[in-house]
């Protein structure tokens, strides 16, 4: 099964190639059977020119709906975010069934199993990291990457074999790796917009420049 699943590019249900995760994930499914409770697939077509990059589905959101960045805090902010800079269309309303359509957007997570509590760690990261590089080999018109976060950064920067060293992460950083223009973002986390780490104009400014890079 392991390496079916490596072999394919994209985690099945059950993929068993990180135990403490594939316990965690067992766990929720026998305490919310009604929920999606596997790895979470990328949404948004494959031939979109710029992908978001996320750290792991979040609990009661991806893991619980399915669909990245849907169903908690985080998901309001990027959404409306997308939607505002022309990389998304209809209404959000936190399911995966609300209609919500991206538009020369993809999103995807380092870490496509939620991770107890939202902590993955390097080996899993590590482990998780083939299906992010199956991903970007498949947008054969990817142009530009918004990481959230320092994981997200690092494991993109890693994805495309490109040296760690050579590309720091800062947020509103903006680095040219090969064609594809990687810009970094803080994470758009209850916990980082709440304390002010990052507010929507901050969060806004990197996606403006990702609309111009595109333009």
């Amino acid at each position: 099964m392991a390496a079916a699943a490596r072999e394919s590019g994209k985690p099945g249900r059950n993929c068993p190639l990180c135990p403490r995760l594939v316990a965690f994930r067992d766990d929720w499914r026998k305490r919310q059977p009604d929920w999606f409770n596997a790895p979470v697939p990328s949404f948004g077509p494959i031939e979109a020119r710029l992908l978001v990059v996320g750290l792991a589905p979040g609990l009661r959101g991806a893991n619980r709906t399915g669909r990245p960045f849907t169903g908690d805090y985080a998901g309001d902010l990027l959404y409306a975010t997308l939607k505002e800079f022309g990389f998304a269309e209809g209404n959000y309303a936190a399911q995966p069934d609300d209609g919500l359509t991206l538009l020369d957007c993809r999103i995807t997570n380092a870490v496509r199993c939620v991770p107890p509590e939202n902590k993955p760690t390097p080996q899993e990261i590590a482990t998780c990291r083939g299906f992010l590089t199956a991903t970007i080999g498949e947008m054969t018109r990817l142009r530009a990457a918004v990481a959230l976060g320092r994981v997200a950064h690092d494991t993109f920067v890693a994805a495309l074999a490109a040296k760690g060293s050579d590309y720091a992460f800062a947020h509103g950083g903006e680095h040219m790796i090969g064609a594809v223009a990687l810009f970094d973002s803080y994470h758009c986390s209850r916990l980082n917009t709440s304390t002010g780490v990052l507010t929507p104009k901050m969060f806004r400014q990197v996606f403006a420049r990702v609309r111009s890079h595109l333009d």
